[in-house]
């Protein structure tokens, strides 16, 4: 049985339907991220889970139980961690942590818990007074303190440094090697590939690609030339060089679909030299996840 099963699920806010049909599966030892522009339905999706929304049409389990349901049974079974808010400003980090700890049959100890977030040093700061990247690693650690078997991390290195970034990355990959489910959404598309095990995407409330980071990658790439230049190239005439369908996928960015050898980097390179432009950021083979979600999404806007 999935650790997170999501069927057919509609959400609708009034005569707007945020989730349409959204349908995916998440295992116990996994970390699956879940993607999509702003206003994709990626929120409404997890907070269903979560058992903070009602379905309008299809069904939702997290470890076999329902959300709503079954909430007395699963609240202590999973973990939440929101992009921002949800603390008192003027509780310290010690303090709302055991408060949190409590709440849990066989909680983390909380002080190795800061220790492990690089809290130890501001853990009698009160929270309105953490910078936001301390603020993130704060809300982590309470997301984790109960040990839960199914985890949701709603941009969980949102605004923090290079080293934290580091630390949460780890803690993620601990939570799925001892066995637990972790679904998270972001917007760092790197931190995504490096992190999980599935991605899947969502676009206007519906799923529009699922698979792991290597797989979506791979997925009809062929062998192409990836490029930038100055925007509004005669993607034709450049074409007719390379012998191959040349196509400006965003502004000044551009893939060839021709094969990535010497002759025809070569003959791209002299074809923009002719014409005095410059070349930028030439990359061969396969797509990154950006690319890809780009391509599936548009802007992302």
């Amino acid at each position: 049985m999935p650790a997170v099963e999501v069927s057919s699920l509609v959400v609708r806010y009034g005569s707007v339907t945020a989730v349409d049909g959204v349908s995916l599966t998440a295992d116990a030892g996994t970390v699956h991220a879940l993607l999509g522009p702003n206003g994709a339905g990626k929120t409404s999706t997890v907070e269903t889970l979560e058992g903070y929304r009602r379905p309008a049409a299809g069904t939702v389990r997290v470890l076999g139980l329902d959300p709503r349901g079954d909430r007395k049974q699963l609240a202590p079974r999973i973990g939440v961690m929101l992009q921002r808010g949800g603390v008192y400003p003027g509780v310290n980090g010690r303090d709302v942590l055991r408060l949190t700890a409590a709440y849990y049959p066989n909680p983390t100890d909380p002080d190795a818990l800061l220790d492990r977030v690089g809290l130890t040093a501001v853990a009698r700061t009160p929270w309105r007074r953490l910078s936001g990247g301390e603020q993130q690693r704060l809300s982590l650690a309470l997301a984790l303190v109960g040990q839960p078997d199914v985890v949701f991390l709603d941009e969980p290195t949102a605004g923090v440094d290079p080293q934290a970034r580091l630390v949460v990355r780890g803690m993620v990959r601990d939570l799925a090697a001892r066995g637990a489910c972790v679904l998270l959404t972001t917007h760092d598309l790197d931190e995504a590939e490096r992190a999980a095990d599935v991605v899947t995407i969502i676009d206007h409330g519906r799923v529009v690609a699922t698979g792991t980071p290597a797989e979506l990658s791979a997925a009809g790439t062929g062998d192409d030339i990836l490029f930038a230049a100055a925007p509004g190239l005669d993607v034709a005439a450049l074409g007719a060089v390379l012998r191959g369908a040349v196509v400006e996928e965003r502004a000044g960015e551009y893939r060839a679909a021709v094969a990535s050898t010497p002759a025809n980097v070569a003959a791209l390179t002299a074809w923009l030299a002719d014409r005095n432009l410059a070349l930028g950021d030439l990359r061969a083979g396969k797509r990154t996840l950006e690319d890809v979600f780009l391509r599936l999404t548009g802007d992302g806007e």
